[in-house]
């Protein structure tokens, strides 16, 4: 049983490691406390859904910009400096949200352009701190602390939302957003401790330029050209977003399918982070294997199974099932979704990390931030209008069964990527 547990391994060989886990698990639960926050500010000043839809993009458009470019500081910079800078610029703004709460703004413009900030300080740190990792760590250690940071992720995502509500209830919007600046400290002082960490330079290559521009982006993707099995983390993940993402169906679910209304759709939501909690609890074995590539793709076609499973539930609620056994087993289908989707991210992030050369981490972890961010909005616009026209159910089946059918294609058209070998990791 002791096995199927998650390793902690890379805690008690990296106080390092132990000290950016903790702080940025901290920081992500109050991260996740001021979305909702932000969302519910939003509509009481505005009364409009449509108002609440626009933080999205106010988040997607820095996401994607300060993704690939943070990704390239990171490489080109102090990773350590350029993480700290930007965990710090992420402090201010939540600062400066908790200001506007206790003098109460009635700005709905100042909170679109905290948002917008947020995103881009996010950006640019996250690859800096991901890139950092495999410095602090040996690759086979690799897989146990990305399970670890998988599992801290969707406790964030569970645990910030409901939070976030008994503290605005409690306290306001200041309360929230309070809690968030100082959870914020907790990341902040986690860089700080840390040594410099430069990228590392093949042996005999000249210093990087120190200039930051397009043509260091540009060189990231013309790296992926190159990189079969790194690009593959990054394909699997967009056919899974493209073809499956179902958060655009879950409105309707609870509104009008299932029933419940806004409960139902948190539980939804809450479904997909509680079946990848219950997947890293028990990911103790996962650094043991050696078929990353086999992995992801048996885990992104896992995740279409789960969608598929939701359609099935939402086809059935009303007919011979009824509402509640409808509801039972659409929350199973997105808790096993989850849970694939979250040992696809294990094993993605471990061949980005160990398979790409040092001095390109920092540019691809900035791709990889640019396509969970934007995948999911996409695969939401082209999920919102199959519904339109299929109904919310068939959507789901539809596009589960397609998941899979794109993963049958994929290891077809690319047997390297299902031979990978986590031993001999190459990009």
């Amino acid at each position: 049983m002791r096995s199927l547990l998650p390793d902690l391994t890379p805690f008690r060989r990296s106080r390092d490691y132990r000290r950016l886990w903790t702080g940025f698990t901290l920081s992500n639960i109050g991260s996740q406390m001021a979305v909702v926050a932000i969302g519910l500010q939003v509509y009481d000043l505005t009364g409009s859904t449509a108002s609440v839809g626009l933080v999205g993009l106010f988040a997607l458009v820095p996401l994607v910009v300060m993704g690939l470019y943070g990704g390239a500081l990171a490489d080109h910079h102090d990773r350590r400096l350029v993480g700290l800078v930007a965990t710090l610029v992420a402090a201010g703004t939540s600062t400066v949200a908790a200001a506007q709460a206790w003098l109460g703004s009635t700005s709905v413009w100042l909170l679109y352009g905290i948002v917008a900030v947020w995103s881009g300080a996010f950006a640019v740190s996250s690859p800096a701190r991901s890139s950092i990792y495999p410095r602090l760590l040996p690759p086979d250690q690799l897989p146990a602390a990305n399970a670890l940071s998988v599992f801290a992720m969707n406790t964030a995502l569970t645990a910030g939302p409901l939070l976030s509500g008994l503290l605005v209830d409690w306290g306001g919007y200041r309360a929230a957003y309070t809690t968030d600046a100082v959870l914020t400290l907790a990341a902040v002082r986690s860089l700080w401790l840390l040594h410099p960490v430069p990228p590392d330079r093949d042996e005999g290559e000249a210093a990087a330029p120190r200039r930051v521009g397009v043509r260091s982006v540009l060189d990231g993707f013309a790296f992926l050209r190159t990189a079969p099995n790194v690009r593959m983390t990054f394909v699997a993940d967009i056919v899974a977003m493209l073809l499956a993402q179902p958060r655009v169906l879950f409105p309707a679910a609870g509104a009008v399918i299932l029933g419940g209304g806004a409960r139902t759709v948190g539980a939804l939501y809450a479904a997909a982070a509680v079946g990848g909690i219950l997947a890293m609890t028990f990911s103790g074995r996962l650094g043991g294997v050696r078929r990353q590539g086999t992995a992801i793709l048996v885990s992104v076609a896992g995740w279409g199974v789960g969608i598929a499973g939701l359609g099935v539930a939402l086809l059935a609620a009303g007919g011979a099932v009824s509402r509640g056994h409808a509801l039972v087993a659409a929350l199973a289908a997105m808790a096993f979704a989850g849970a694939a989707d979250s040992v696809s991210s294990v094993f993605r992030t471990t061949i980005l990390q160990s398979a790409a050369p040092d001095r390109m981490r920092g540019r691809l972890q900035g791709v990889f931030v640019v396509v969970v961010a934007g995948g999911p909005r996409l695969g939401e616009l082209a999920g919102g209008g199959v519904a339109a026209r299929l109904g919310e159910g068939w959507t789901a089946v539809a596009g589960g069964l397609a998941c899979v059918a794109a993963v049958v294609v994929l290891a077809l058209v690319q047997p390297g990527f299902v031979r990978y070998d986590a031993r001999r990791p190459t990009p």
